[in-house]
């Protein structure tokens, strides 16, 4: 979503970097750039106006001027400022009580059902015990969604007959959480195409009869400026406690999503970054800040990969590869591990150095590379995987032909891996060992 917005600040800044010392007007050129960036992001204007401002204000004092790093102090103004600008509002996920009433509010079509899975897959791991509630009375189409999400996540679901008011959907559902010895309910209540007087009246009677710890408003992120408009609406209308972003993998411009928390006061809590049950971030400004300036997020993506990454298999691979011993199968293996962590272009731009080179590899991904790569080796026998010295030009033809790829695909690939392999054994050998020698491999 911040691919654009990313990329010309990043550009932006690297001007500034490269040239040590700065001038006035270096910086009042870097500052229209900052300013234009954000404006066709969608942030809003008042928001920019604002942020530029202290830019402006902070990166033209004499001691940064006078520097000879004035270029990196200047990003990490930007940086700080970001960081700043995402802050806004009380982002702290409250869960007290026995149980714990979390009501999820949004509009028709926000994710809200999905987001109700994905927060209860999260308050397990917090060791909490959730039921989640078909709230909406007015979809059955959405109870019969959220019972497939449940019975998916091993988490119950609550629902009540067609006609029942919200209210006493919700009372049921607290004899239900005591009877099942949960902790916890999620509301997934009823939205709107629109925001209208009905949908409040509703919410505000839901809270005043449960008294929910949080009020979360679900907010689709790439509805642009009018995503803004929707918060400010319902903050005014119901005690909302904190935002959950969804759809932040999406394409569309992603300002509003960074000014909405300045905007209406209310903090953003949780980032939806894909339709899976596990693609649910708590939001930290700092993290987001670094990704979008290029900085990478290294602590996100080792939560991901703890969450993903099996520790025992993990310790084999790092084995294998000390023994110069990995084989197709296990490239297979890391392919499938790494795909759970979420798309690989998100991954590649945590890391620190690789933005640029994150939206080219989601090309790559989303051209049918890795679809390929895979195909081609689950066309192979066991022993093929195993041992690629084996494969002559008739057992490639028929990996071709059961892939649904070219001979030149196959030779590509196996010509790359033989390569990797060749690699892997002069790292493994006596040339390689100062290097392995110094990386962190098997620390805890």
């Amino acid at each position: 979503m911040f691919d654009t917005l990313s990329d010309r600040l990043r550009k932006t800044l690297a001007n500034l970097t490269g040239r040590g010392r700065v001038s006035e007007a270096d910086v009042e050129a870097a500052a229209r750039e900052i300013r234009l960036a954000l404006l066709e992001a969608d942030v809003n204007f008042k928001v920019v106006k604002d942020v530029v401002g202290r830019i402006r204000e902070k990166a033209v004092g004499a001691e940064i001027l006078s520097s000879l790093s004035a270029g990196q102090q200047i990003v990490k103004i930007v940086h700080d400022e970001l960081v700043e600008l995402l802050s806004a509002g009380d982002r702290t996920f409250r869960l007290h009580g026995n149980p714990a009433v979390i009501a999820l509010v949004g509009l028709q079509g926000s994710g809200k059902t999905t987001t109700a899975a994905k927060l209860a897959r999260h308050i397990v791991k917090l060791g909490r015990r959730p039921l989640m509630v078909a709230a909406d009375p007015y979809r059955p189409a959405a109870a019969d969604q959220l019972e497939t999400l449940g019975r998916a996540i091993d988490v119950p679901v609550h629902r009540a007959p067609a006609g029942t008011k919200t209210v006493d959907i919700a009372k049921g559902a607290l004899e239900t959480a005591h009877r099942l010895t949960r902790d916890t309910i999620i509301l997934d209540t009823a939205g709107r195409l629109s925001i209208d007087d009905a949908l409040m009246a509703e919410i505000a009677e839901l809270n005043k009869a449960m008294h929910p710890v949080e009020t979360l408003l679900v907010i689709d992120a790439m509805t642009g400026q009018e995503a803004v408009g929707v918060a400010q609406a319902f903050a005014a209308a119901v005690p909302v406690t904190g935002l959950i972003l969804t759809k932040i993998d999406g394409d569309a411009r992603g300002g509003a999503a960074l000014s909405i928390a300045t905007v209406t006061g209310v903090g953003v809590k949780f980032l939806g970054t894909g339709e899976k049950t596990d693609a649910l971030e708590v939001f930290h400004p700092d993290r987001l800040a670094g990704r979008i300036l290029g900085m990478g997020d290294v602590l996100t993506l080792v939560e991901r990969a703890q969450e993903h990454v099996d520790a025992d298999q993990a310790r084999r691979m790092e084995e294998k590869l000390r023994k110069a011993e990995f084989t197709l199968q296990d490239f297979l293996d890391q392919l499938q591990q790494v795909q759970k962590m979420g798309p690989i272009g998100q991954l590649m731009s945590m890391v620190p150095g690789m933005g640029d080179m994150a939206k080219h590899a989601q090309d790559a991904v989303d051209g049918g590379e890795l679809r390929r790569t895979e195909a081609i080796i689950r066309s192979m026998t066991t022993r093929e995987r195993r041992d690629p010295g084996i494969l002559t030009g008739s057992r490639r033809r028929r990996i071709a032909t059961g892939s649904g790829t070219s001979l030149t695909d196959v030779n590509r690939l196996i010509k790359q891996f033989s390569e990797m392999q060749r690699v892997m054994k002069q790292l493994a050998g006596g040339r390689g060992r100062g290097l392995l020698g110094g990386l962190p491999v098997g620390r805890r």
